[in-house]
């Protein structure tokens, strides 16, 4: 939308701060410098650069299909979409600017001044900056992949997606546990081996909760255009789907001294070469048609 159009939208405004460098400390990046449009708002390293080049503790997750998420990161720190929205901003590693002083820019600014009193009818403040962002972020579902026009009959998957689909909701690959609903999440939380308290010490979920049973775990991703985010994991340690469905076929080969790794991970899952070329070619179906350019 035109910045001088006077029928600007609660999601216009928060997409125009979505991509607002004044946000950050040094001004230098924005929400969009970590979650890139083109790349299904995700990034394409282990670690995004946060102000002053420094990386972030995690790898950037996409904010796809958030709309209908109960709670928000990966460690589930967030309750709304509001809350989730501003705390990058504030974050030392991310953006590393005071709400206050982001509050301050905003209002010293012509141009959002009067774009916050249009749409919200008042001055910025932490509330309706919150609510912008929250806005724009609910825009941004999904529902065009090949593998929607075939769940709608309007659309055929090959032998092999096929094979792939049937795998991914069998008992054998076990996908179908966790990742399931409309965007493939149960929003559960799962540790799934990567933690060791050695070279793997992020204890994700327990940060946040303080129980010790939560050591680990991670929230479930969804996997709608999961071909388009790589690399993949809390730290980004694998770059391909095949290397992490390599690695859910026996996680022990990766991380020997895995600790309180989930139950339905214990042993091996057995899955030929060919099985897993079929899992992933099922994985790309979730690509939304937007984004199949750079589908990996």
């Amino acid at each position: 939308m035109p910045l001088n159009d006077p029928k600007i939208s609660k999601a216009n405004l928060g997409e125009m701060l979505f991509h607002e460098k004044l946000l950050s400390l040094d001004s230098s990046i924005s929400c969009a410098s970590c979650h890139q449009p083109e790349f299904a708002f995700a990034d394409t390293m282990a670690f995004s650069k946060g102000i002053g080049g420094k990386p972030t503790a995690r790898n950037t997750p996409s904010v796809l299909n958030m709309k209908n998420r109960p709670y928000f990161f990966i460690d589930g720190r967030a309750a709304s979409l509001e809350e989730q929205a501003l705390m990058p901003i504030s974050n030392p590693d991310e953006m590393g600017l005071p709400i206050s002083t982001a509050i301050n820019r905003l209002n010293k600014n012509q141009l959002y001044r009067d774009y916050f009193q249009d749409v919200f009818h008042e001055a910025p403040n932490e509330n309706n900056l919150g609510a912008a962002f929250a806005a724009f972020e609910k825009t941004l579902e999904t529902v065009n992949s090949k593998f929607d026009d075939w769940s709608n009959n309007t659309g055929h998957l090959s032998a092999t997606e096929e094979r792939g689909r049937k795998l991914f909701i069998g008992d054998k690959a076990k996908c179908f546990d966790c990742h399931f609903m409309e965007d493939f999440t149960d929003d559960g939380f799962k540790n799934i081996g990567l933690f060791d308290g050695r070279q793997l010490n992020d204890s994700g979920r327990m940060k946040i909760s303080k129980n010790i049973n939560d050591l680990g775990k991670f929230k479930t991703p969804g996997l709608r255009n999961i071909a388009v985010t790589a690399p993949y994991m809390h730290n980004g340690m694998f770059s391909t789907l095949e290397q992490v469905i390599d690695y859910y076929n026996n996680p022990r080969r990766f991380v020997p001294h895995a600790v309180n790794i989930d139950s339905s991970l214990q042993k091996p899952l057995g899955l030929t070469d060919s099985e897993k070329k079929d899992l992933v070619a099922f994985l790309k179906t979730l690509t939304d048609k937007r984004f199949e350019r750079h589908k990996r």
